[in-house]
């Protein structure tokens, strides 16, 4: 018998798929998995990286067991620098060794690089297979898991290799981030505070003002941020799958927070952490470009660097600019921001002046050293 717990539909063509999201979901994946397939698998790979498996493989390995499922647990290194070509040749080729075919599922257990790792592989193997994601960071729970995007990166940027390819399922236990390191938890807050700003402005307001409950992993203020921001996503995702469009919102703080991390090839940001910095630039940005008042830029950077001491940022701006040019979301030269109107309403804007960027990116590094 199945728990009862918080359904989220993602309505897109032609299948739809639920994000299933509640305490306990883990012990009931093999039930789960099965009812969103309307089948049984014929094997469950499941993909995740050491830090993970150590925690969880073992108990959704046994949920899955006690379902009849069979299934055989596939890692691979962490880190974005391990989110690679070679790091997915090398697992499929573990999945034809295996015997994977094409009933076979792909179950992605981890946070965002697992998850893009293993959606990226299970697009391309065989053609695609199914993928059921499986969530065990924040940030994952909240935004990488839901909506199809997959990718690994290139040295030249991030994501610049990938697919759409939808999951059949997404199970998204709040359980799981009592294991979450602490830098890990706060970085991934960040995408929460991203939802607030682009579409909900209640998110916002409640991270604003119970900060200290969402800080201290409170169950029940997490397992209702979680699910108001997948419901965000959802709705984005719905209205435009394929980033034409509206789904372009989603990148707000991403441009800057892209740039950053290749700059520094990786290693000194989590992602979170980059796209909190990219938040701070893109109010600087909208406010100097008179898109939005200075009460909600102050708003956006206070709450950002209220959540987290964020790591230093060295890059040069001239050196970010210069990845902007690399960056995927550059079209025929022009790099797309996404600028706060207000809190709840964002703007798509491919005109900013260099100017206007290096003046923000001065003004995170003197930030950042404070």
């Amino acid at each position: 018998m199945m728990k009862q717990m918080n359904r989220v539909l993602i309505d897109v063509k032609p299948r739809s798929y639920q994000a299933v999201i509640g305490g306990g979901i883990l012990a009931e994946c093999g039930e789960e998995i099965e009812s969103a397939l309307g089948r049984r698998p014929s094997r469950v790979f499941v993909i995740t990286v050491p830090p993970v498996k150590k925690h969880w493989a073992s108990p959704v390995s046994a949920a899955l067991k006690k379902s009849g499922l069979d299934c055989e647990v596939l890692e691979f290194a962490d880190g974005e620098n391990n989110k690679t070509m070679r790091t997915a040749e090398t697992l499929i080729n573990r999945l034809v060794k295996a015997g994977a075919d094409r009933h076979s599922v792909v179950l992605a257990l981890g946070g965002g690089v697992a998850g893009d790792v293993a959606g990226f592989v299970a697009s391309i193997y065989m053609r695609g297979i199914d993928c059921v994601q499986v969530p065990t960071s924040f940030l994952a729970q909240v935004d990488a898991a839901i909506g199809g995007k997959t990718g690994v990166n290139l040295s030249a940027g991030k994501n610049l290799i990938g697919t759409f390819h939808q999951p059949r399922l997404v199970l998204i236990d709040p359980e799981v981030l009592t294991t979450l390191p602490e830098r890990e938890f706060r970085s991934g807050l960040y995408e929460a505070l991203k939802c607030g700003v682009i579409r909900d402005p209640k998110i916002f307001e409640f991270m604003e003002q119970k900060r200290e409950k969402v800080l201290s992993r409170d169950p029940a203020s997490l397992e209702w941020l979680i699910a108001e921001c997948v419901r965000v996503k959802a709705k984005v995702v719905a209205a435009d799958e394929f980033e034409s469009d509206e789904r372009r919102i989603l990148n707000f703080g991403h441009t800057i927070g892209h740039a950053l991390e290749a700059e520094t090839s990786y290693k000194q940001f989590l992602h979170g952490e980059a796209v909190a910095w990219g938040m701070v630039g893109a109010a600087m940005i909208a406010a100097a470009m008179q898109k939005s008042d200075g009460d909600t830029a102050k708003r956006i950077i206070g709450t950002v660097l209220a959540y987290a001491p964020l790591p230093k940022v060295q890059s040069r701006a001239k050196n970010v600019i210069k990845r902007l040019r690399s960056d995927k979301k550059t079209t025929n030269g022009k790099v797309h921001f996404v600028l706060p109107r207000q809190i709840g309403e964002v703007e798509i804007v491919n005109d900013v002046p260099d100017r206007a960027v290096h003046q923000a990116v001065e003004e995170i590094r003197y930030l950042s050293q404070l």
